[in-house]
């Protein structure tokens, strides 16, 4: 046997018999690290990126739990007034009581049969603790003793201008929405009718104010101003504007040579007739921008859609927010420009569709938070602001301050001016005047658009108003509609013109 053979002795023999570990370890040390990266990175997933998700889960043993024992935060208005808070029942066990039924439509209910709704909802995980600011602590406290951290809503919403524009709207089904162009925050969501959330989360009486809610006509529990959606009428010309000015289609000198002599028997469109006949003071002058946007002019927006072209209109109508829910607090309807599929860009079905949608008729649909936007848009030199509610979560690790911030440019500010200035002539000017009458604040440069939003059949118009004020400096901006309330002028306006002044007021700068 030579050397090379013996056992042991490091040749062939010794080399199968005998195998180095180190490899081995190596590769085992690399298979339980992958698997412990795996199994950290799968907690990290579920317990920190996806701990809002598991928050708000409804079979969450903290949430079911929470629903039962736990305080949830109190919420209030802009000035500190309660709107939400705690009471408990005879078992000890707490449950919501709610200020005034004017923020139902906002603050919604939380409700241990019903579940929740409104700010209630969307803010569950905070107001039950589930939730902080942050989810680093979040994740650590749910290990604790104390698993729950409720935290305390502050909103930008003043109760005085919510009741203020509730009365307003009185027995009619209608919606108010006010903010503030320049840093989004908003001053008033009223829906009415309202409700009386209180009843809901009263153990002794929800079941009966539920089911009466659920039976009543007037859909009370619709917040009408995130998620009713209306023919908008001339209002949507000020949509129209922004398209038309921000592509180059039209400049402020633009006028149309047919739109004088269409005023008797209307301007036809592939067989269609676009009508406008409501004002007689122009006589046969040809109007340029500012001049239709004062008299409100049918003809003029109809034609300036059609040169504009529907990608046109409906890139701008997208920038603003349309054909997608808007980012908020709380849930938004979509509000659109047809109902798509048609072979024209933009999904018109035609050339007649685009001319009626110009002016706010056709297929268009629009929420009152939706032009109120457009409203702000404009008054914010072009800049569309993101809108919110919540301005302030404060819990036990102190308070968390919300701020404003920018969804994206809209149309250029030089632009915007001219709008803006067609707006102020819509409300301040002799003709305009009259479409918009109650909207001018005494003292105070206002801007706006009424509109008078068609049904068909004999049923009486929507009325429609957008604005903001002071025009030179934008405090509020404005959109009001009173279902099948006549015409702009009538209901809308007047309410805009009150609240408007009502919250320049409120803020020091009221005339």
């Amino acid at each position: 046997m030579t050397p090379d053979q013996r056992p042991g002795s490091g040749g062939p023999i010794g080399s199968r018999a005998l195998r180095p570990v180190g490899a081995n370890v190596a590769r085992v040390g690399a298979v339980l690290a992958l698997a412990f990266a795996v199994l950290a990175g799968g907690a990290g997933f579920w317990q920190v990126y996806r701990a809002s998700d598991l928050s708000d889960a409804p079979d969450n043993p903290l949430v079911i739990a929470a629903q039962r024992r736990v305080e949830r935060g109190t919420i209030t208005d802009r000035d500190g007034v309660v709107l939400a808070r705690n009471r408990k029942d005879a078992n000890g066990e707490p449950y919501r009581v709610y200020t005034d039924p004017a923020m139902s439509p906002v603050v919604g209910y939380a409700s241990r049969l019903f579940g929740t709704a409104g700010l209630e909802r969307s803010f569950d995980a905070q107001l039950s603790g589930l939730a902080g600011p942050d989810p680093v602590a979040d994740v650590l406290r749910k290990f604790g003793a104390d698993p729950y951290d409720p935290q305390d809503l502050r909103l930008s919403i003043s109760l005085k201008l919510q009741k203020a524009a509730v009365s307003g709207l009185g027995d009619n089904r209608g919606a108010v929405v006010m903010l503030d162009p320049s840093t989004g925050e908003v001053l008033a969501l009223a829906s009415t009718p309202t409700y009386d959330a209180s009843r809901i989360t009263d153990p002794d009486t929800a079941r009966r104010a539920f089911a009466s809610l659920l039976d009543d006509r007037s859909q009370p529990l619709l917040p009408r101003a995130t998620q009713g959606r209306y023919v908008p009428g001339s209002v949507f010309k000020i949509v129209t504007a922004l398209a038309a000015l921000g592509t180059g289609a039209i400049t402020p000198d633009t006028s149309f040579k047919q739109q004088p002599r269409s005023e008797a028997n209307g301007l036809l469109v592939d067989g269609f007739r676009v009508r406008d006949g409501h004002h007689p003071q122009t006589d046969d002058r040809a109007l340029d921008f500012e001049e239709a946007v004062e008299v409100s002019c049918n003809i003029y927006f109809a034609l300036a859609g059609l040169r504009t072209g529907g990608d046109g209109l409906s890139a701008t109508a997208s920038r603003l927010g349309f054909g997608s829910p808007i980012p908020f607090d709380l849930p938004t309807a979509v509000s659109q420009l047809t109902n798509g599929g048609g072979p024209l860009p933009g999904g018109f079905s035609d050339r007649v569709e685009l001319a009626n949608a110009a002016y706010g008729q056709a297929e268009v649909l629009v929420t009152p938070l939706q032009m109120a936007l457009v409203a702000a848009t404009v008054a914010n030199d072009g800049v569309l602001m993101r809108p919110r509610l919540v301005t302030a979560m404060t819990g036990k690790g102190g308070t968390r301050q919300i701020g404003p911030s920018q969804l994206r440019d809209v149309i250029d500010p030089g632009r915007d001016a001219v709008i803006k200035a067609a707006m102020e002539r819509a409300v301040e000017g002799d003709l305009g005047r009259l479409f918009t009458t109650g909207a001018a604040i005494p003292g105070v440069p206002t801007a706006g658009k009424s509109g008078t939003a068609e049904l068909g059949g004999s049923g009486e118009p929507h009325s429609w108003f957008i604005g903001f004020a002071p025009v030179d400096h934008p405090k509020v901006a404005i959109a009001v509609i009173v279902e099948q309330g006549g015409r702009g002028a009538e209901r809308a306006a007047p309410l805009a013109g009150d609240l408007m002044q009502m919250a320049l007021r409120l803020d020091g700068n009221g005339g």
